[in-house]
């Protein structure tokens, strides 16, 4: 190989792979399984959703895409500060909280500024709101809403109102990310009222 070939495959090459060809890094005589790496129920390796923001970011820097590499270094640093709370990495459900977070933040600051006519600002927040969402997983239409939660409700044999906290602790977990928290409350009290 001469000096300016690139080798044939890095460290920081990241793809669907079969199992046995998992990414790996490697230090000194050792080799370690990357923590980031994870499997699908088919085997193959797969990128955590963490470690997708970070090549993002990089590639915005190389693209010189201000406003999507603004906006990728806010979730870096929301999540980095998550981990720092929590002293430890995040999986990919906890990051995907953070970014619904961001999202909620995002909305809230659309309707406040469309209030105060700020147009301007108005589209700078959906822009950045549309980076997010590249992020988030797809967005649950009201009937599959509508089923999970009287499936849960079902689940936990909730009987009132009163009951509403078991149903909504049952129900996060599975729409983290997949639906607003207001929609889902309002949704669950609805289904609980008599």
């Amino acid at each position: 190989m001469s000096f300016r070939q690139k080798p044939e495959s890095s460290i920081f090459d990241r793809f669907w792979t079969p199992a046995a060809a998992c990414p790996v890094l490697r230090y000194g005589a050792g080799v370690t399984k990357n923590p980031q790496v994870t499997r699908n129920p088919e085997g193959e390796c797969r990128m955590s959703l963490k470690e997708k923001i970070e090549n993002d970011l990089k590639e915005a820097m190389r693209a010189k895409d201000a406003l999507k590499l603004s906006c990728l270094r806010l979730v870096k640093s929301a999540v980095k500060n998550k981990e720092i709370d929590v002293r430890g990495a995040l999986d990919d459900s906890q990051v995907i909280a953070i970014l619904s977070t961001l999202a909620k933040q995002r909305k809230e600051s659309i309707e406040q500024f469309k209030k105060g006519g700020r147009d301007d600002l108005v589209k700078q927040e959906e822009a950045e709101l549309a980076v997010l969402e590249t992020y988030l997983p797809k967005q649950m239409s009201e009937k599959e809403l509508e089923e999970i939660v009287i499936k849960t409700i079902a689940e936990t044999g909730a009987k009132g109102p009163q009951e509403m906290g078991k149903v909504m602790k049952a129900l996060m977990p599975k729409i983290t990310g997949k639906a607003d928290g207001k929609e889902v409350s309002a949704l669950v009290q609805k289904k609980l009222t008599p």
